[in-house]
């Protein structure tokens, strides 16, 4: 996934979840914050879906929402 998201030149992921590979992940131009990691891989349920919102955490994160993330934190600026 991180990989695809470079290539498409995406600037980060959020993910309400865990990660793996995390050395792999911190070498490549992709931000990724997760809720950890995990050494299993996960199962795939379906395709997923696009421009489409998401709620995870208490929070709703629309197509064309703007986010900024560090190690701290994520903060969503909402456009709507």
């Amino acid at each position: 996934m991180a990989n695809r998201a470079e290539a498409n030149g995406w600037a980060g992921l959020v993910l309400y979840g865990a990660i793996r590979d995390s050395v792999a992940l911190a070498g490549i131009r992709v931000g990724v914050q997760a809720l950890g990691a995990i050494p299993c891989k996960s199962g795939k349920a379906g395709r997923g879906a696009v421009d489409v919102p998401v709620s995870f955490g208490g929070v709703t994160f629309t197509p064309g929402d703007i986010l900024h993330a560090d190690q701290d934190g994520v903060v969503l600026l909402p456009t709507s």
